[in-house]
């Protein structure tokens, strides 16, 4: 007897095809995401690529010039049927929290709660307070409360109605360094527990790494690049999408017979024309630092290639690892590398460069 296949969860968020135009640019260009149950997808891009303006189109405050948006499987929005915003079960999460200041945090957190009994609506109040830890705080106001506890006024808010799905436009970024990383952790697990599918847009790639279940990279209106955190960061679809997590070096070379000829030796440039520039990108972390050309430190690995030698320009300690920049012999170009903990070798010091070819990309040159 054959086994019955699986069968297929429905997205509990799906966008199709999205187009923005404003004056006959287009600010959202094509833009398609599916979203599961319990998942965080973060939309993640510089300023001004369109990942707000996605946002405003899925919450229904915006209108789209064309594609779909689709909720459960059901259709929400297209260019002929609209959903109204307050019919769509969608909350929303912004930087500014937008709280109430004449009503308390119980009525801010039950503002969008309009069925049930005034019981029912308080317990839920009531259970959500003491999940972000602050039903102490049921009868205050707002400015009696610091800017994270604010945050967390304003998650239990969003939270209160059941949304399925959660839209964040930069949440975190109004919140000090010391409190950001305890109220996202805090923010994913309530998120996670109500099982809502979230999208959150953010410039931050940190943020995206520390919260995302799948990233989607946006660049002048398009998803350039979807995947894990993992994926996005180590198979790079660009110059760009390297640069744009992390410094990149980046060496210039010409391709003759499938290799690329750089100071610190051929790089595979497989399938590429000879003839062809190339940009040889690779990360500060993976450089490694000899005191001398015979290597006073580990012994080089297969696939550390040729030593090039830089002078040190400048070093300086950055918290938990180094940053030091060298002027190499070539091109007379700076070359970034990390060392973990403190290491501030002098300026002017000598020292031999290698770089791991397995963690270089080879991109088409570009301006």
């Amino acid at each position: 007897m054959q086994a019955t296949p699986p069968k297929r969860q429905t997205p509990r968020l799906e966008i199709r095809h999205l187009v923005r135009r404003y004056e006959g640019r287009p600010v959202v260009d094509d833009v398609s995401l599916t979203i599961m149950p319990g998942q965080v997808t973060c939309l993640l891009g510089p300023s001004g690529c369109g990942k707000s303006t996605t946002l405003r189109i899925i919450a229904g405050v915006e209108m789209q010039d064309s594609g779909e948006i689709w909720v459960d499987g059901k259709l929400v929005c297209d260019t002929v049927f609209r959903v109204p915003p307050e019919r769509r079960e969608i909350g929303l999460m912004f930087q500014d929290f937008a709280l109430f200041p004449h009503l308390s945090v119980a009525d801010n957190v039950g503002f969008g709660l309009r069925s049930g009994s005034r019981e029912a609506r308080r317990a839920r109040i009531a259970e959500l307070l003491e999940r972000v830890d602050l039903l102490r705080f049921i009868d205050g106001f707002p400015h009696q409360l610091s800017g994270g506890e604010q945050q967390r006024v304003a998650l239990a808010r969003a939270l209160a109605p059941r949304p399925r799905i959660m839209l964040m436009d930069e949440p975190f970024s109004g919140l000090d360094n010391r409190l950001r990383d305890g109220i996202r952790d805090q923010t994913l697990d309530l998120l996670k527990a109500e099982d809502t599918a979230v999208l959150l847009v953010t410039h931050e790639p940190d943020e995206a790494m520390r919260m995302a279940d799948e990233i989607a990279l946006m660049r002048d209106g398009r998803i350039v690049q979807q995947g894990a955190p993992y994926n996005v960061y180590t198979r790079p679809i660009d110059r760009a999408a390297v640069a744009f997590f992390s410094d990149a070096n980046v060496l210039r070379a010409e391709v003759n017979g499938a290799l690329a000829q750089t100071p610190f030796g051929r790089f595979l440039a497989p399938g590429v024309p000879d003839g062809t520039q190339v940009d040889i990108v690779f990360r500060p972390q993976h450089v490694r630092l000899d005191f001398d050309r015979g290597g006073t430190g580990p012994l080089p690995t297969p696939t550390d290639g040729v030593a090039a030698r830089g002078v040190v320009e400048r070093a300086r300690f950055m918290g938990h690892e180094s940053l030091v920049e060298f002027r190499m012999d070539f091109n007379g170009g700076i070359l970034k590398a990390t060392v973990p903990n403190v290491f501030l070798p002098a300026p002017g010091k000598v020292m031999w460069l290698t770089i791991r070819r397995d963690r270089c990309f080879v991109f088409p040159a570009t301006k």
